[in-house]
């Protein structure tokens, strides 16, 4: 018997229990949605976490004091007071890789102006910060290097701030407002960002000169960390080499000493969380992958009913001439058309899925075809593997006793 003629026996034998069949459908149909909805999920964060590091700047190298050991303990970063501006100055002068450095110094408190208030961080940086951490000044300017100098009272301010300590529009340029009972005049608004794929809010900050920030407000003799980018990406590590040689010859550590301070590039970061999110996407897949055997399990304990139920037709066939290898390959076809067309079903259904969280959830998602390829590959193993024991059975039956059957 030739397969366009099989193909019709089974097309038929599956559309006499539609409901059954739609039924027996619906694990592969889950199954699949479920995985392409995760992957896109999964997909669509790397991808955003890729772009938002290229913003922030894939050469970045931020260096954080600690990192020693103490007493057989490691000392926390909060605790120590490693950096100095002497380090900033040595890498400055000394290093042939870095394009651009700033220190930083943080300070926590209350933004104040008149009767709106807004709890944020006062960051000191330099005139440098927005060439590494590639933002720009939309409104006014950045302050100057003699600024920086003189430690003086100025700020540029993130969008978020403005919009807390200035409402109703109104320009916040040469108003000045305080922090803490420092007043600083703002000179700046910088554009804005809005959030990353971590959920922090891009603008919720205010740019002080370092040196107010250390001087005025912090009254401390030490920077709290460093940020540099390399002059190309492809040298992020001779550049972390160089500076950690500079640190080492500034701050006169032997040999047989750790280092007192901690260097982390963003592609360090980025890979730590591609790993991660990879684990994550992988773990959700294989979650939802399991409907997918639940779904083949299923299709299997259909096609054994239903080589029960149709025995004597099995016999008849037999009787009249077709072969046993006919009937396994008939009651594959069906098992196979079943999961094929619940993989498609499962397709357009992790489609509209994925549409519906990134029209509701607002997240970011992306379909990958490698994932479309893959599933609609597992559905037809899966209808092969789970078909393949009612089809022997039904092969195997003896035409005589199937007759008989009832």
């Amino acid at each position: 018997m030739n397969v366009s003629n099989l193909f019709k026996i089974a097309i038929k034998a599956l559309g006499n229990n539609k409901m059954r069949c739609f039924l027996t459908m619906l694990g592969v149909i889950i199954g699949v949605g479920a995985v392409i909805a995760m992957l896109a999920i999964g997909q669509g964060s790397k991808n955003s976490i890729k772009a938002q590091i290229s913003e922030m700047g894939s050469n970045m190298i931020m260096i954080f004091p600690g990192g020693d050991t103490r007493g057989g303990v490691r000392q926390s970063s909060d605790d120590m007071q490693t950096l100095k501006p002497a380090d900033y100055e040595a890498l400055l002068d000394q290093s042939v890789n870095i394009a651009n450095i700033t220190p930083t110094v943080n300070s926590s408190g209350q933004w104040v102006n008149g009767n709106n208030n807004y709890p944020s961080q006062a960051q000191g940086v330099n005139t440098q910060y927005l060439d590494i951490r590639q933002r720009k000044v939309s409104e006014g300017e950045m302050f100057s290097e003699n600024d920086v100098k003189t430690a003086a009272k100025v700020c540029v301010l993130g969008k978020t701030l403005v919009d807390n300590l200035f409402p109703g529009g109104t320009d916040p340029i040469g108003k000045v407002v305080r922090f803490g009972s420092i007043p600083l005049t703002v000179i700046g608004v910088l554009d804005e960002k809005g959030y990353n794929t971590m959920g922090q809010d891009q603008d919720d900050l205010a740019l002080v000169p370092y040196t107010t920030v250390m001087k005025r407000m912090l009254a401390v003799d030490y920077i709290q960390g460093i940020q540099a980018s390399a002059i190309d990406e492809n040298r992020t590590e001779e550049t972390i080499a160089e500076i950690t040689d500079i640190l080492r010859t500034n701050h006169k550590l032997r040999d047989d000493q750790d280092d007192n301070f901690t260097i982390r590039s963003m592609q360090e970061l980025a890979e730590m969380i591609n790993s991660t999110s990879s684990m994550m996407t992988m773990l959700l897949a294989a979650v939802a992958g399991i409907s997918l055997l639940v779904g083949g399990i299923g299709i299997m304990n259909i096609m054994i009913v239903s080589v029960t139920e149709r025995t004597r037709e099995i016999g008849l066939r037999m009787s009249i001439g077709a072969t046993g290898r006919d009937i396994m390959t008939q009651f594959l076809i069906e098992s196979i058309l079943i999961s094929v067309t619940g993989g498609l079903l499962g397709i357009l259904l992790g489609a509209i899925a994925t549409w519906l969280i990134k029209l509701i959830a607002n997240w970011p998602v992306q379909i990958d075809p490698s994932s479309v390829i893959l599933s609609f590959a597992v559905c037809t193993l899966i209808g092969i593997i789970f078909g393949f024991y009612p089809a022997a059975k039904a092969s195997n039956l003896d035409p005589i006793e199937a007759i008989r059957y009832e």
